[in-house]
């Protein structure tokens, strides 16, 4: 009598799962939020406005009754620092209005500023630190990146015509700015509003609280992007 051996059971090699370290370190990250560009673009339009609202109404910038010649440089160098203490906001809005105007009519220079304002914002400030830089096959670091973009703003400004299109529309701006106080009477204002402002600096009022503003806005988005 034969004895019966005992039945063999299949034996299945597990394989081990791995889970790689990229993924893990990926999905840690936190991605770029979608509409960075919008909320920053949206500070800075918001401190344009607020800082606009403050300006003085423009007939009393060109009120021709309170012109008139100085007597000296000293006194048109008194009459330039209360009007300006006075039309900050509006001297900034005109040398702006001039620049811009200088631009609209150099549209090649224009079309460079702007191209080069873009390559600083989606190739470094909102660019993700996980999302490499890769032109023509070759990756670049971040570190090489912000050397091609310097090189690259240098020869903007200072080896075509965008350099000279904005020197000569603020050296216009300043100007008219300067002129205009130096001819205005200023007695006519109201400047007890103004004088604690009188010995801040130029961009103080209106410039310093938009850039601080949006600083402030842009930095968590920056450092989400950089993280």
């Amino acid at each position: 009598m034969s004895s019966q051996s005992p039945p063999v059971l299949p034996i299945t090699n597990l394989q081990p799962t791995t889970t790689t370290t990229t993924t893990t370190a990926t999905a840690s990250q936190p991605p770029l939020p979608p509409h960075a560009l919008r909320a920053f673009l949206n500070n800075i339009t918001e401190s344009v406005r607020n800082g606009f609202s403050q300006r003085r109404p423009f007939t009393e910038l060109i009120d021709r009754s309170a012109f008139s010649k100085p007597e000296s440089i000293s006194e048109a160098t008194t009459r330039i620092r209360k009007n300006y203490a006075y039309f900050r906001i509006n001297y900034l809005a005109t040398i702006f209005v001039i620049l811009a105007f200088s631009l609209l009519t150099n549209p090649f220079s224009l079309l460079l500023l702007v191209g080069l304002l873009c390559s600083w914002l989606f190739l470094y400030l909102f660019r993700a630190s996980d999302q490499p830089l890769v032109l023509f096959g070759r990756t670049f670091s971040d570190r090489e990146t912000l050397g091609i973009l310097i090189v690259l703003s240098v020869f903007v400004v200072f080896l075509t015509n965008v350099g000279s299109v904005i020197i000569t529309a603020l050296l216009v701006g300043v100007g008219i700015v300067c002129a205009h106080g130096a001819f205005r009477v200023p007695e006519d204002l109201f400047l007890d509003d103004v004088q604690e402002n009188a010995s801040t600096g130029f961009l103080s009022s209106f410039l310093g609280g938009a850039a601080s503003n949006v600083v402030a806005s842009a930095a968590p988005i920056m450092a989400a992007a950089r993280a």
